[in-house]
């Protein structure tokens, strides 16, 4: 019996836009027969969804799940890899990488709880995200086989996506070969690729950003918040408590209007070749910059460091697709045990794409005014002359045997 007879219940991982609505009927022709069924996940995309399951039937879905992992994924996914400080390559926030674990994992459940015998994705070949999918399948359900369109089809381009939609009379709203951007959006961030984005040398245009205002259009004047945390998570923004979810959504409001967050990478995927992103994500990054400061304020020199490299670690599995794996697991527990005195409060003055420290504070803090003082100290400065010496003497004794002067 071949592959596609076996094939009776597919549970496909659905958002409505251009690769998943060509999907369905593609699937429904490769596997003639075959149930599918539609699973779109709202974490924070900010799209109106209450046309989505007429939309998924009319392509020839059976029936959609409509899942709201908002406050799931902020409190479990976003949080967790705020605290741990992880930034790929020194730019990208992660936004779309980080979404992928709970978005398959979601879609792993229905496929269970229907008794799919497959599981779909609309990642093209050439992208992390086909990556980050059918690691979380392999890590939750490996017995489900895994159906991959972009590395099957003839399709090779967004153009030929969108001849093949209006071909079978899919309705895709926006999506045109004049509007051609690939964007990804929630909660915490908006990526922009394709297009002119292309070509490295091309700056990205004004009418590309959704989310973020210009830094011309920006207040003259700045915008002052102050963020809680407790352990390593913010727990409210200007005294007010909120929930995970809550607090983005506050944070992205007050960066967007104040032009925070955009970024221009040009970064190392992990099939091999190097891609062009933009992202816009506001209040990712003055959570990140606040967390830093506290982080600064509270944690002794070795706890410090040692956190800053492995947070390369912690980007480098989750850029990856290894949410669920023992390794990123167990950093999750050094990231809880090193948080554990990270409470207190950050003051930021936000201001034309600028963010400023403007105040931190701590019960836990680590900073002794009565030692740091230029002034009148319990610091005995005669002190550091046998400890340079100490310090010092591995380079001394190079130095007289190297035969230095």
């Amino acid at each position: 019996m071949s592959e596609a007879a076996k094939v009776k219940k597919i549970v496909l991982a659905y958002s409505g836009g251009l690769d998943t609505s060509i999907i369905i009927p593609w699937l429904k022709e490769r596997y003639p027969g075959a149930e599918v069924v539609a699973v779109c996940t709202d974490v924070g995309q900010k799209e109106d969804l209450s046309g989505l399951e007429a939309k998924a039937k009319a392509s020839g879905a059976s029936r959609l799940y409509l899942m709201d992992l908002r406050e799931e994924f902020a409190r479990d996914y976003l949080f967790p890899m705020l605290r741990s400080g992880a930034i790929y390559e020194g730019k990208y926030l992660l936004g779309t990488s980080i979404a992928r674990p709970l978005q398959a994992k979601a879609q792993v459940e229905i496929a269970l709880k229907e008794g799919a015998d497959a599981v779909a994705h609309g990642c093209t070949g050439k992208g992390n995200d086909q990556v980050r999918f059918e690691l979380a399948y392999k890590a939750l359900a490996p017995q489900l086989t895994v159906i991959a369109p972009w590395r099957l089809w003839n399709i090779r381009s967004r153009e030929e996506a969108i001849d093949y939609a209006q071909s079978h009379g899919i309705d895709l709203g926006s999506i045109s070969k004049k509007n051609i951007y690939s964007r990804d959006m929630n909660v915490w961030h908006m990526s922009h690729e394709g297009g002119d984005l292309e070509d490295p040398w091309n700056r990205p245009q004004e009418p590309l950003f959704q989310l973020t205002k210009s830094l011309k259009d920006a207040p003259d004047r700045e915008t002052e918040v102050s963020i809680d945390f407790e352990k390593g998570f913010p727990v409210a923004v200007n005294g007010k408590k909120a929930s995970p979810f809550q607090i983005i959504t506050t944070l992205n409001e007050a960066g967007a209007a104040n032009g925070i967050g955009r970024t221009d990478a040009v970064e190392n995927r992990k099939v091999g070749m190097k891609s062009r992103g933009v992202y816009e994500t506001p209040g990712g990054t003055i959570l990140y910059t606040a967390l830093r400061e506290l982080e600064m304020l509270t944690l002794d020199t070795d706890c410090l460091h040692f956190k800053q490299n492995v947070a390369q670690t912690y980007a480098d599995l989750v850029y990856g697709g290894k949410w669920f794996t023992p390794l990123r697991e167990s950093l999750e527990a050094f990231m809880e045990k090193v948080s554990e005195f990270k409470t207190g409060t950050v003051k930021l003055a936000l201001y034309k794409g600028n963010i400023i420290i403007a105040g931190r504070k701590s019960p836990y803090s680590l900073y002794q005014k009565d030692l740091a003082s230029f002034g009148a100290t319990s610091y005995d400065h005669a002190d550091a002359t046998g400890f340079i010496n100490l310090y010092g003497l591995p380079a001394l004794v190079a130095s007289l045997v190297h035969g230095k002067t």
